[in-house]
């Protein structure tokens, strides 16, 4: 049970009088802030600037309860933001994650101690008042803040639970950084999801993937650029690269963040990362570089259609990054398939499954 502040002790129920404090600076009397420190920095300083010796002053009966940090949602948590990022839910915040328990018998203690963070800091606006934080940042329950994201209070368990939380909700629920975690609840939580999927199911995972890239990449596009079909094209080329970024997270066994940042989040893994990239934007490369197409003459007064890809260059794009793939599968003794027709190592892969359910299921099932 949460600890009773002792008698005689200061009213914790409440913020600081208006009178006793401080106005609040104007924007124009803010420092000018660091364009180049990025909103994990930012928050750390914040919680260790701020927040911490706040918390400590004014709810000290709980530091040994609150864990701090900043994960979740948005590119500051994965480290990805920049100046475009700053239009929305940007600005110098942390998140304090507590049980439901706890959160639920102090949380208007803690919201009166929080109501005393300075409204800017280091030039930014600070996103501390409940109506600035989405639901992203402040007070949070430990149960809540990861059942947002893997739909369970606990962590999962056996591959029947692993295999229903989205990839990417994973990635978004170990993301960022916990500045303190003294009780080690939040921690152990994201612990056992950053110890990754159970290797049946990220074997069963691989399987799919290179099944998918084979039949997207290698197999449908070739054959949607002789029809002259462009978008059915882009889907194909969408398609495979997002299988391909996808099993080179879990060759590396880390969680792909979602589309927009999966391409970004590659180039920090230490294994395929910076290869896979090239041969993607090589292949993307050829939707925008497409040779002169000839056939008659265009009639006046009626836009040219677009230039085709030559069928030879995206068949030699797809197969580079597959040959990348196939070698790795090989390396990592995935595979003993000599092929570089990805579909050919899927069984293989498949066949490692000791799961019974789990290998007699189609490869391209996850």
């Amino acid at each position: 049970m949460p600890a009773t502040p002792p008698a005689g002790s200061p009213n914790l129920q409440a913020p600081l009088p208006e009178e006793h404090r401080p106005a609040p600076a104007a924007a124009s009397d803010w420092p000018e802030p660091d364009l180049t420190e990025n909103g994990l920095t930012l928050a750390r300083r914040f919680y260790e600037s701020c927040g911490a010796p706040l918390l400590a002053e004014r709810v000290p009966d709980l530091a040994d309860r609150i864990a701090a940090g900043l994960v979740g949602e948005g590119s500051d948590c994965f480290g990805f933001d920049d100046a475009i990022s700053r239009d929305h839910d940007w600005g110098p915040a942390f998140c304090l994650w507590l049980t439901e328990e706890d959160l639920a018998a102090c949380s208007q203690r803690l919201e009166a101690a929080l109501a005393d963070l300075p409204e800017n800091f280091a030039g930014w606006p600070a996103r501390m008042r409940p109506e600035r934080r989405g639901g992203r940042v402040g007070p949070l329950a430990i149960e809540r803040f990861y059942a947002r994201f893997t739909n369970r209070p606990r962590p999962p368990e056996g591959w029947r639970e692993w295999r229903t939380i989205p990839e990417h909700f994973l990635a978004v629920a170990t993301n960022g950084e916990v500045f303190s975690d003294p009780a080690g609840r939040f921690t152990a939580f994201r612990q056992a999801l950053l110890a990754f999927y159970p290797e049946d199911v990220r074997l069963k995972k691989i399987a799919a993937r290179c099944a998918k890239m084979a039949q997207s990449g290698q197999y449908n596009l070739p054959r949607v650029l002789r029809r002259g079909d462009r978008v059915a094209a882009l889907l194909c080329i969408a398609e495979f690269s997002r299988q391909a970024l996808s099993l080179a997270f879990l060759l590396n066994r880390r969680y792909m963040p979602f589309y927009k940042w999966a391409f970004r989040a590659a180039a920090d893994l230490p294994t395929l990362g910076q290869e896979v990239r090239q041969g993607l934007e090589r292949l993307v490369a050829l939707a925008w570089n497409a040779e002169t197409p000839t056939g008659p003459a265009p009639i006046p007064g009626q836009a040219q259609a677009p230039a085709p890809i030559r069928v030879e260059d995206a068949t030699d794009a797809v197969e580079e990054v597959c040959a990348i793939f196939a070698d790795a599968l090989r390396r990592q003794g995935l595979s003993d398939g000599q092929s570089d027709w990805l579909l050919e190592h899927a069984p293989r892969i498949q066949s490692a499954i000791e799961t019974p359910e789990l290998r007699r299921m189609p490869f391209p099932l996850e």
